[in-house]
C-alpha cells in the first residue's frame, strides 16, 4: 500500500461515497474509515466494499482524544478527509453541546493527532475539512450565492460549530504549517 487516508465519517451518506470511490479508485492506499456509527452513520452503505483488501473500518469517536490517536499511531496516515459531523441543523438548537463536542472538540482532536503523527515533516500529506455553506448565512432574496469570500455569519448552533471548526482548522495551517485545505 503506497499511501494511508484516514476519512472520517465514512459511514454516513456523503462520506460512503468518498470511502467508496477511493477505494475503488486508489487498490494501492489503505483506507481507514473512521466512524462512530451515530444516527447517521451505516455500514450497509458500504457493504459492496467491506473485504477490499485496501479498506478497514474503524469505530471510533473523534471527541475521544486517546482512540483517535491510537488509530493515528496504528496506521500513520499521510491524508485525512474529514467528513465526520454533527450536521442537522434543527437538532444542533435541540442540543448545541451535542455539535460543539463533534464539531469543534473532535476536529481539534483530528488535527492534533495528524500534527503529532506527522512531526512537522508535512511533505506529501493532507488535512482536507469538509466545511458547509451554512458558515454563511443566509442569503436575501435576489442576493447572488456565497463564495469563499463572503464574511462568515452562521445562525444557529451547526453552523457556528462549523465556523469554529474552519477557523481552527486556519489556525492550524497558519501555527504550526499544518497542510489543510477547507472545502
Amino acid at each position: 500500500m503506497s499511501k494511508k487516508i484516514v476519512i472520517t465519517g465514512g459511514a454516513g451518506f456523503i462520506g460512503s461515497h468518498v470511502v467508496r470511490l477511493f477505494v475503488n479508485k486508489y487498490p494501492d492506499y489503505k483506507i481507514i474509515n473512521l466512524d462512530a456509527l451515530t444516527y447517521a452513520g451505516n455500514l450497509e452503505n458500504l457493504k459492496d466494499i467491506e473485504d477490499l483488501p485496501n479498506y478497514v473500518f474503524e469505530k471510533a469517536d473523534i471527541v475521544d482524544a486517546s482512540r483517535v490517536n491510537e488509530i493515528f499511531q496504528k496506521y500513520q496516515p499521510e491524508g485525512v478527509i474529514h467528513l465526520a459531523a454533527e450536521s442537522h441543523v434543527d437538532r444542533s438548537i435541540l442540543s448545541p453541546l451535542d455539535f460543539v463536542y463533534t464539531n469543534v472538540i473532535g476536529t481539534v482532536n483530528l488535527l492534533n493527532a495528524a500534527k503529532e503523527a506527522w512531526k512537522n515533516d508535512f511533505e506529501g500529506k493532507r488535512f482536507y475539512h469538509v466545511s458547509t455553506d451554512e458558515v454563511y448565512g443566509s442569503l436575501s432574496e435576489g442576493e447572488p450565492a456565497f463564495t469563499e469570500c463572503h464574511r462568515y455569519a452562521p445562525n444557529s448552533p451547526y453552523s457556528a460549530s462549523k465556523a469554529a471548526s474552519d477557523h481552527l482548522v486556519r489556525a492550524y495551517f497558519r501555527t504550526y504549517g499544518l497542510p489543510t485545505l477547507t472545502t
